[in-house]
């Protein structure tokens, strides 16, 4: 079972984190930690909505139809010479209906943790959005599931923690220990071991860039 970090650490990860960059006019290195960030935080949200009957069959008829994986077959042409407006616009319907209105939310602590402008934060989730449902309709078809019980441990392997770990990362947006640092409890969450404040989730994927 590969994990959502396990993506970015992979060449097709280092290729989607490329074009996103070039894309959003960011830093790679900046890309991946917004990434590294971002990624856990959405498939959380999706696992929260996959917790209630009529969301986990709306998932899984997405993944079922539109996207099964198809958008990883070719991430080279997907952002060469640009990205199709129509990806972004699927992207943006997808945190739409994920985060409802706790995207400004989202964005924000993304923004704050990350250094980056929200306006770019707000881009990079669009165009990573419609690239995490695609992999994990290609884990779904992989796995063979076929039920709300399968695509919920579906999405808790993807997230890569522990059973108890395993909840939704939205509900980390209620800051866990006091001290105002969302994402830092997301780190926590998703690795089992506090992140330091200065180095927050940069270092999630600090071999990506050989560090």
């Amino acid at each position: 079972m590969s994990g959502i970090l396990e993506l970015l650490n992979s060449p097709m990860g280092k290729q989607l984190i490329e074009g996103i960059s070039q894309e959003s006019g960011e830093p790679e290195e900046d890309t991946a930690d917004v990434l590294s960030m971002a990624m856990p935080l959405l498939l959380g949200a999706m696992k929260k909505n996959a917790s209630s009957p009529e969301g986990a069959k709306g998932l899984m008829d997405a993944l079922s139809s539109k996207h099964t994986g198809g958008i990883l077959e070719d991430l080279g042409g997907l952002f060469g010479g640009g990205l199709d407006t129509s990806v972004k616009q699927d992207g943006a319907g997808i945190l739409r209906h994920v985060l409802g209105g706790k995207q400004p939310a989202v964005e924000s602590a993304l923004s704050q943790k990350s250094g980056m402008d929200p306006a770019a934060i707000a881009s990079i989730l669009q165009m990573a959005a419609p690239i995490i449902l695609g992999f994990l309709g290609r884990q779904k078809a992989q796995s063979n599931v076929s039920d709300a019980g399968g695509l919920n441990t579906l999405l808790g392997s993807m997230l890569g923690g522990q059973p108890h770990r395993n909840q939704s990362l939205i509900e980390s947006l209620i800051d866990t220990d006091g001290d105002g640092s969302v994402l830092d409890d997301v780190a926590d969450m998703v690795l089992g071991s506090k992140q330091s404040k200065k180095g927050g989730l940069g270092g999630l994927l600090g071999g990506l860039f050989g560090k």
